[in-house]
């Protein structure tokens, strides 16, 4: 159940992320690969440069670095203090 919970905490996070102004909902695909790299990276700018270029891979825009940093943060943040919890 715990990996469940923090599955839906990170996707909360990421399907409300709206980086590059086409509004929520337009990035499902790109919410999918930064799930599964949320889980492969546990260093804040691995992570940033991950999710910077998934979204330039689907819509050949760049996103600032510090933007994807400050998303990194607060997804390791969660996924670090739900394995934490007893």
């Amino acid at each position: 159940m715990e990996a469940q919970q923090t599955n839906l905490k990170l996707m909360e996070i990421l399907l409300q992320w709206d980086p590059l102004g086409y509004g929520e909902g337009s990035y499902e695909t790109e919410v999918v690969d930064v799930l599964q790299a949320v889980y492969a990276f546990d260093d804040e700018m691995l992570l940033a440069r991950k999710i910077q270029a998934i979204y330039e891979f689907s819509f050949e825009e760049i996103i600032p670095l510090q933007t994807c940093e400050k998303l990194a943060r607060q997804l390791l943040f969660i996924k670090q203090t739900s394995s934490c919890e007893i």
